[in-house]
């Protein structure tokens, strides 16, 4: 009895001395949270330590989770290499001030088959240690309702979060310095990732990926997005704010994304994707990509102001078909694409769309090549392209026209400022007719040319 009375004395002064040294506002956070549960300090854990406090953590974690009751951090700094989450955990600290100082592992925070896990308040520090390939900061596989909340990820050695096959919410978190991707999710059984602040990846922003094409749902809104690297290169796998890939049903909505090597949203082989209000800037491949094997997208009321094309629903060769785009403001495109993408890939493109697809009311303005181009050589089919509003561009709409081409009604669009014309028939990327607009579009038996309203 003396000794646990001697240790509670002992843990109540430091928490004074502790609060002497913090901000009158951490002060009042920390006695506010020491009444929401268990405090790490009674476990023999000292915040500001230089010494790796992993193993008394550790047992704070089992003995709070058993207990079912949070665990709390004060303000300061906890060294630690790789603690394990049981089921249940939940770890509450204070914004900014509770910080988790990671010395080396494979994770600082892992999680396998763990259900009902909670981070609050908590600023993790990689220290830009290196993590090995497929590992997060944060890393939980196979746990329902897993919630990252209010957290801070910073200099994170690999991934900031890495999850699998786990429903959950992961908002209002800030991500700087990452050296991968802010946030991995494969195999989603029901994740809103939502009003988190990332800026400076080296890989992409947030990743929604399956390891089979199939139905996921995550729904990725509110986000800002910034500073997006492809620092390994390639071709479109790197340097996204926001790739789905074989991810179905996917949502990607209300984001702020400025500054990327490549695209701001890329849907590759997701089905059913919606891609809507968002507000695009300074990106330099495609800004909103659904391309390969899918069926269906909707890409409606998004602005994108510079990019090297601003809309592509394309790869018909490959399944992909089935789309609306509407009401798009796209302006400002960029003549060419970033280095280690294929030379021949078209730029400075409002819109681009191959099969069976709406291309109604949007408004497209600056753009070097074309406002909007419709197939690649037979690949084009069902395509309507109306009451879009086209000016300042070489060319206003480009059709293909080649043998095999499949239809496409062209009709109450407005074109000004088109020099080269304002409907032109293409050869895959080459113009080979006059302009249409002005007559003899009815020798190609699948152009529909309506009335437009053109200004030369």
């Amino acid at each position: 009895m003396d000794v646990n009375r001697r240790h509670l004395i002992g843990a109540s002064a430091a928490g004074m001395a502790g609060a002497l040294a913090m901000s009158p506002e951490a002060a009042r956070a920390a006695q506010s949270l020491g009444s929401l549960g268990r405090d790490v300090t009674q476990y023999g854990v000292r915040p500001g330590s230089p010494d790796d406090q992993t193993r008394n953590l550790q047992r704070a974690i089992d003995e709070a989770a058993r207990a079912q009751v949070p665990l709390v951090f004060p303000p300061g700094v906890y060294r630690s290499g790789l603690l394990r989450l049981a089921a249940g955990s939940h770890l509450i600290g204070v914004r900014g001030a509770s910080r988790l100082a990671f010395n080396g592992g494979l994770s600082m925070l892992s999680g396998e088959g763990a259900g009902g896990i909670g981070l609050t308040g908590l600023v993790l520090d990689g220290g830009n240690i290196p993590l090995p390939t497929r590992r997060g900061l944060v890393h939980c596989l196979s746990g329902r309702d897993i919630r990252i909340t209010d957290c801070e990820f910073a200099g994170s050695g690999g991934n900031g979060i890495w999850l699998e096959q786990v429903s959950g919410d992961v908002s209002n978190n800030i991500f700087t310095a990452i050296a991968s991707t802010a946030l991995v999710s494969f195999d989603a059984v029901g994740l809103i990732v939502s009003r988190n602040t990332i800026k400076g990846t080296n890989d992409n922003g947030i990743e929604i990926l399956r390891t089979a094409i199939g139905d996921d749902g995550t729904i990725v809104a509110d986000n800002r997005i910034e500073d997006i690297k492809a620092g390994p290169g390639g071709s479109g796998q790197y340097g996204n704010a926001i790739n789905a890939f074989r991810a179905g049903n996917v949502i990607v909505r209300g984001n702020r994304i400025r500054n990327c090597d490549f695209s701001a949203v890329r849907g590759n082989s997701a089905s059913n994707i919606h891609i809507t209000d968002n507000n695009v800037s300074d990106v330099r491949e495609v800004a909103l990509y659904s391309e390969f094997s899918f069926e269906a997208a909707v890409i409606a009321n998004n602005t994108v102001d510079g990019a090297a094309l601003g809309v592509s629903v394309c790869n018909f060769n490959e399944g992909g078909r089935i789309a609306v785009v509407q009401g798009n403001i796209v302006r400002n495109l960029l003549p060419k694409r970033p280095i280690g993408t294929d030379p021949g890939d078209g730029a400075g493109i409002g819109i681009y769309v191959e099969a069976d697809t709406s291309v109604t009311g949007n408004v497209i303005e600056n753009a070097p090549s074309f406002g909007i181009v419709a197939g690649w050589g037979k690949y084009l089919r069902d395509v309507a392209i109306s009451g879009n509003v086209i000016r300042n561009a070489f060319v206003g709409i480009g059709v293909s026209v080649v043998p095999g081409a499949g239809t496409a009604l062209i009709n109450n669009n407005m074109i000004s400022e088109t020099p080269r014309g304002a409907v032109v028939g293409l050869d895959h990327a080459r113009a080979v007719t006059t302009d249409l607009s002005a007559g003899g579009g009815q020798q190609y038996a699948q152009l529909m040319i309506g009335a437009n309203a053109v200004r030369r």
